[in-house]
């Protein structure tokens, strides 16, 4: 130790040559560390991997603590939103509540990198177990190699999130073996597989697992069963129909875009929400693809989506809910409906503008959010499923019901769908109402939905070994390769496209609907008859 005098200027060393003066009392003291007299930093740090998403990709993101010996508090810094600038509070008491020391210091958080905006809760468990490790409360190196994910509570719980998915991914492509992740999105996040899987449910029992004081249960692969597909609805409900029937498998099969016309009560919405039924099983990448989706959301955290969505906004939703967007990009009901089917019934009553913005993810599978801070894709590869009425009572050309319609109103209802939408639907179909005799004579005769989805998968593994994808989604360039057609099929489908004055879009969706009906019947060319049979639902 050192002794040094008590002045009136400071605390001077014993042998000083500086003249001083010596406070009244003229007496001395033992001084112990030279802090107690001007206290200097001594920091240390401490870092923590997790991500962040930008629309569906994630992008890792390093939680760098530090520690001094100044005033104490937290300072969260790295362009994080108000619910990250929040989680010193939820942090502090949770470590508190887990009868575990919050340190009585100056702790500094960074979210690296810093120039990219960061928001949501999951940041949370990963900047409680930063500080946890700056106090020695936690080994030095026990989160080397881990993804860390959670939002914490007061009470030291750990709390789902949404879109474990995507973070899941990035921690296998940075290369890293373990994720740290709540044990309720265990379900959803085994779907990856390849990295060791903890889920914790309390900071207090992961605290005692990296100690080495406890063992948590880990998961390092997961085989996936997909479940036996189970409906409300069968197609052997609907009654008669058979042309809106052989449609929607025509539909189903090449995932081609399909449009019903009739009068109200004709059965189109029944027959609309038939089509899930008839589609083929989603495959595994199908599975993961929906279900990031729908977390992303926030719609079903901890859901796994293993049926074909079926989504049906109603006509009042806004331009931002059907298509996506917002301050922070969000997916909206036709990224949700992806790998499955967009049900717009009574599609005249929707706005222009969210109709029109349809355009590109029926054309593209995609759709692309724009917004000043950052632009993010979604996808968007669904069956557009869409209904209306002859005019806006619904009557026009009924055989028994008198239309009430102007010639203005009907105008102006049906010019509600451009050009260039119908241009990108594939199927129209003609819905007739059904004799109200054969609503009860039909009962048990009909085709059950699980007979037509054998022929749907049948013919949808006959297209994949063909072409490797549904024959909607051919480009102009893969139709002119790889469908093959003698000279008298061409030479009738032209003459048909020049009667029915057909775009370049609409002669080359012929042709993929009359591929798709060609692998139905389990031919190895499309002939003349399969052309026709497109046409026949090409009639507007």
């Amino acid at each position: 130790m050192r002794i040094c005098y008590l002045a009136d200027r400071g605390a001077i060393p014993l042998g000083s040559t500086k003249k001083m003066k010596l406070a009244p009392l003229g007496s001395f003291l033992f001084l112990i560390p030279l802090q107690c007299l001007w206290p200097y930093s001594v920091s240390m740090t401490a870092t923590v991997t997790t991500s962040t998403l930008i629309g569906t990709e994630s992008l890792p993101v390093y939680i760098e603590s530090d520690m001094s010996n100044s005033l104490p508090g937290t300072v969260i810094v790295g362009l994080g939103d108000k619910a990250i600038s929040e989680a010193k509070e939820r942090i502090r008491s949770a470590i508190k509540n887990s009868n575990l020391e919050h340190p009585k210091k100056r702790i500094t958080i960074n979210l690296s990198p810093a120039d990219i905006p960061k928001d949501g809760a999951h940041y949370d468990l990963g900047m409680a177990l930063s500080v946890m490790q700056l106090s020695g409360q936690l080994p030095e190196n026990c989160l080397n190699g881990t993804l860390v994910l959670g939002e914490l509570g007061l009470d030291g719980s750990i709390r789902p999130i949404s879109g474990v998915i995507g973070h899941i991914i990035c921690a296998r492509r940075l290369g890293l073996t373990k994720a740290i992740i709540p044990h309720l999105n265990l379900e959803e996040a085994k779907l990856i597989g390849g990295v060791e899987l903890i889920g914790a449910r309390t900071l207090r029992e992961l605290a005692d697992h990296l100690r080495g004081l406890a063992k948590l249960p880990t998961l390092k692969e997961y085989r996936y069963q997909t479940p036996r597909p189970t409906f409300e609805m069968d197609m052997s409900d609907v009654s008669a129909q058979a042309m809106a029937k052989r449609a929607l498998e025509i539909a189903a099969t090449g995932e081609h875009n399909i449009l019903m016309s009739g009068p109200p009560g004709g059965g189109k919405t029944m027959l609309a929400r038939t089509l899930p039924t008839i589609l083929p099983p989603m495959t595994k990448q199908q599975i993961i693809q929906s279900t990031h989706v729908h977390s992303i959301s926030g719609g079903s955290v901890c859901k796994i989506i293993n049926m074909p969505p079926f989504r049906s906004p109603h006509h009042s939703a806004s331009h931002i809910s059907l298509v996506g967007g917002g301050a922070k990009p969000s997916p909206g009901e036709v990224s949700l409906a992806h790998n499955g089917v967009l049900f717009l019934d009574e599609i005249p009553e929707f706005s222009r503008q969210s109709l029109e913005s349809l355009r590109q993810p029926l054309e593209d599978g995609v759709i692309t959010v724009s917004r000043a801070s950052r632009t993010v894709q979604f996808p968007a590869r669904s069956i557009l499923v869409a209904t209306r009425n002859p005019c806006p009572c619904g009557y026009l050309g009924h055989p028994k019901k008198q239309c009430d319609c102007t010639q203005q109103q009907i105008d102006k209802y049906q010019l509600k769908l451009s050009g260039p939408l119908l241009d990108r639907i594939d199927l129209f179909v003609q819905v007739e109402s059904t004799s109200h005799r054969n609503l009860l004579d039909s009962a048990g005769i009909e085709e059950s939905s699980s007979t037509i989805r054998k022929r749907v998968t049948e013919a949808r593994s006959a297209q994949l070994a063909k072409f490797n994808k549904p024959c909607s989604r051919l480009t102009s360039k893969e139709v002119k390769q790889k469908i093959k057609m003698s000279a008298d099929t061409v030479n009738f489908l032209n003459g048909a496209a020049e009667k029915l004055n057909l775009s370049s879009r609409s002669y080359m969706k012929v042709i993929k609907v009359a591929q798709t009906v060609a692998c139905l019947n389990q031919a190895d060319q499309v002939d003349s008859g399969h052309i026709a049979e497109a046409l026949q639902f090409r009639q507007i």
